[in-house]
């Protein structure tokens, strides 16, 4: 048994060096309109830019400090341009091949405002009182 894991490892470790990298996923696809994309994988991005733009937006807000509805709102008005001008503009995708405008602009949107309050409320109330 401990052969078979050791012989598939192998195996995969040097069919990893043959194509000259170890991981299926290259930072230059982020901005290469011609690069090809499932669901899934543009899925996870666009996750995880609308995490980064919920934590940092939530930082500065409550360091300012920004109190108000109009500054929720302008978040969500934000983060969601952000993600239609990645993946319209920056990547040239048609959206009816991933479900949607519906469908990628909601990707991540709720677990980013959840995380935009939290750092808000936490970093507005810890600096500011």
């Amino acid at each position: 048994m401990r052969e078979r894991k050791s012989a598939k490892l192998n195996l995969e470790h040097e069919h990893q060096h043959q194509n000259g990298h170890s991981s299926p996923f290259k930072l230059a696809k982020l901005l290469d309109p011609d690069a090809s994309w499932d669901k899934d994988q543009l899925g996870d991005v666009l996750h995880w830019i609308r995490q980064a733009l919920g934590l940092v937006c939530g930082l500065l807000w409550g360091a300012i400090p920004l109190v108000g509805g109009v500054w929720f709102l302008l978040f969500v008005a934000l983060s969601t341009g952000i993600i239609y001008a990645y993946y319209a503009i920056v990547l040239k995708l048609d959206e009816e091949d991933f479900g949607g405008h519906g469908a990628l602009l909601q990707e991540g949107l709720f677990a980013s405002v959840c995380l935009f309050l939290l750092a808000w409320i936490l970093v507005y109330s810890l600096a500011h009182f």
